[in-house]
């Protein structure tokens, strides 16, 4: 305790001995310590054999931090911190403190201001419109995922099928306005329902948006001031435990949004924390983004890095999660990423390259790598950058995967032109197979394409309603063909009307009708489909997994493939005709003699009491530049998927 300065003082008269030790601090200074949660915010503690509650900040530019509760009335005066040597660190106790109380950090800046702040290391907070921090138990959840979390660490995740359902749980379903929820449903409420819609239709994985603590429902999630906070909207942390852990004993994995680039300017948030920037850069040229109106990380600063690094670990340990999608990468990249000349200042080599951000992608990157117990996580990058997915020892940033942007863009793009006009298109829909094993990639259809004037999934199609279902059945087809894992967001999969409101519950009424029936139906049979064959999703990474039949039908809008494994069994041929014209005479190439056996058309899997019905045998006669054919009469926006083996 020798570097502890204690001045005689009021502000510092009964204050406690150091929890926090030399070594402790030297980590956080560092940027390495992983588990830094552990030790900063509020933990159960004891001193003198008297029980209460430890809180530890950071706020180096501070001239005096306190603790204000309802315990002291929220009085600055009555609970001051102690300042740790050269650390920045400010540590205090309250004695008798237990769970489930509300708090915050009363900073006193150097120009004898007080800020109320909410914890950065708080792991609960206040229902909104509530502010505060809430001391939290995540100790003692007893798990039942035992199976599930070795089953992950054993697996290659490139070679296993991988079919997400993105969820926005306020509106994915609601509940009454009851005790003042707005109609939000508890963490395991919507585990077990989540958990019984996926298996049925056969996900694989949920991502979650919003999870961690935000003000505003309109930010989706996405101006995050309680990083280390489940939101409270829909219950408290061991709720949220439980969701993961129903989830997993029903085989779907959990992946949450994670939003490192940026956060919001609310009063009781980070945003100069302790009176000037502190976690984001002190030139607003770097630490502010003019077209979102927030506040960006400075990664340059150790305690940053640490914050962000523990928090990312504090997701895969203590909740079990699966995955981290990492929102607007680009912007991190890119020092003038959404800036105008002038408003950006170039890298030291003059470039545009954010080496703070790119050095912290790595580092992170590089944990997560070397923990070897299945744990992914996802960029949501939009531009070229090169080596997203490659390993930083090869100079990559190190994702395990990167949502592949451009293919959604140019898939759109097609799918919303009227079939007369596809035939001048066709590239669109072929030149994605051009680049798809240059990063590992997830082919997304998100909720950001179904918002602000977008139109939902099924009112980009061309057509009467019958024609935009047709549609979109046969886009889903190409999609879950083509390389690459797979995203839809929620409502895309019964073909919802309206756009994403974050608002409103999900018209699941909708689904009940005809039409939309049919859709959901069909998406069913082709996520079951996706995970029982391997040659869909086990070789998305290499070329030896999908092979051209006829990438140049652009005169009829007919696209034909193959997916395969390196068993040479089970391999699929897939059909899809994407103009409503007949082709009552079309046939396909065919790469081998034998039988071809129809499992899946446009109305779904295809199944009778004799495979006889739906056997197709290959014709020695040259088609497609495939030494064999298969005459099959293609219906109006017809499709075909065919399994057949390799001699």
């Amino acid at each position: 305790m020798a570097d502890r300065k204690r001045k005689n003082t009021k502000k510092t008269k009964d204050l406690d001995p150091v929890f926090l030790t030399r070594f402790d601090r030297y980590l956080l200074g560092q940027g390495v310590d992983y588990k830094v949660y552990e030790k900063m915010g509020a933990h159960p503690a004891k001193l003198d054999g008297k029980k209460g509650m430890h809180f530890a900040v950071w706020a180096p530019h501070a001239k005096a931090v306190s603790i204000v509760c309802d315990r002291n009335n929220w009085d600055p005066k009555a609970n001051y911190m102690l300042p740790l040597e050269k650390s920045g660190v400010y540590e205090g106790f309250i004695p008798d403190m237990g769970f489930g109380e509300t708090y915050k950090y009363a900073i006193l800046t150097k120009n004898d201001k007080i800020l109320y702040k909410a914890d950065p290391y708080g792991f609960s907070c206040e229902f909104r419109p509530g502010t505060a921090s809430r001391t939290a138990d995540i100790d003692g959840f007893h798990w039942h995922d035992k199976k599930w979390m070795e089953e992950r660490a054993q697996g290659v995740t490139f070679e296993k099928p991988m079919a997400i359902y993105e969820c926005h749980l306020g509106s994915w379903r609601k509940g009454d306005h009851e005790n003042g929820r707005s109609g939000f449903l508890n963490y395991r409420e919507y585990g077990e329902m989540l958990a019984s819609y996926c298996n049925e239709m056969g996900y694989t994985h949920v991502e979650l948006m919003g999870i961690a603590e935000y003000p505003f429902d309109g930010s989706w999630g996405y101006q995050v001031t309680g990083y280390y906070a489940p939101t409270s909207r829909y219950g408290d942390p061991k709720d949220f435990m439980t969701l993961v852990d129903t989830l997993h004993k029903a085989k779907i994995g959990v992946i949450l949004d994670w939003v490192p680039a940026h956060f919001p300017k609310d009063a009781h948030g980070l945003a100069d924390f302790d009176g000037e920037p502190l976690y984001e850069y002190a030139n607003p040229l770097l630490g502010e983004h003019p077209e979102w109106g927030t506040k960006c990380f400075d990664y340059s600063k150790n305690e940053v890095k640490n914050f962000m690094i523990g928090n990312a670990l504090y997701w895969y340990d203590e909740y079990h999660v699966d995955g981290l999608r990492v929102d607007a990468v680009a912007s991190m990249l890119y020092l003038d990423y959404g800036r105008r000349d002038g408003q950006w200042v170039p890298n030291k080599y003059g470039g545009n390259g954010n080496l703070d951000n790119i050095e912290f992608f790595k580092h992170l990157n590089s944990i997560i790598r070397g923990r070897k117990d299945g744990t992914i996580i996802i960029a949501e990058e939009s531009t070229a950058w090169p080596k997203i997915t490659a390993a930083p020892e090869d100079d990559g940033l190190g994702f395990t995967y990167k949502w592949n942007m451009g293919w959604m863009h140019d898939f759109l793009d097609y799918m919303k032109l009227d079939p007369y006009f596809r035939k001048d298109n066709h590239n669109k829909m072929t030149f994605g197979m051009s680049y798809a094993t240059s990063e590992k990639y997830i082919l997304v259809l998100s909720h950001d394409e179904v918002v602000h004037l977008k139109c939902s999934m099924i009112n980009k199609m061309p057509g009467y309603e019958v024609d935009k279902f047709a549609n979109l059945k046969c886009g889903y087809l190409f999609m879950f063909g083509h390389a690459g894992k797979k995203l839809l967001f929620m409502g895309q999969d019964f073909g919802q009307a309206h756009e994403w409101d974050e608002s409103v519950e999900l018209s699941w009424n909708e689904a009940e009708q005809p039409l939309n029936k049919n859709l959901q139906n069909f998406m069913k049979d082709l996520l079951h489909m996706y995970q029982k064959y391997p040659a869909m999703y086990m070789l998305d990474d290499s070329y030896r997994g999908f092979e051209w039949i006829n990438a140049d039908d652009n005169s009829r809008s007919i696209f034909s493939f193959i997916r395969k494994d390196d068993t040479g069994k089970k391999n699929l041929l897939f059909v899809i005709n994407l103009t409503p014209m007949e082709r009552a005479d079309y046939c396909v190439g065919a790469p081998v003699k034998g039988k071809y056996t129809l499992i899946f058309d446009e109305n779904g899997a295809v199944t009778s009491e004799s495979d006889k019905q739906r056997i197709y045998n290959s014709e020695k006669l040259e088609c497609d530049k495939m030494p064999y054919r298969i005459n099959y009469p293609l219906r109006p926006y017809g499709c075909a998927v065919f399994r057949f083996d390799y001699k």
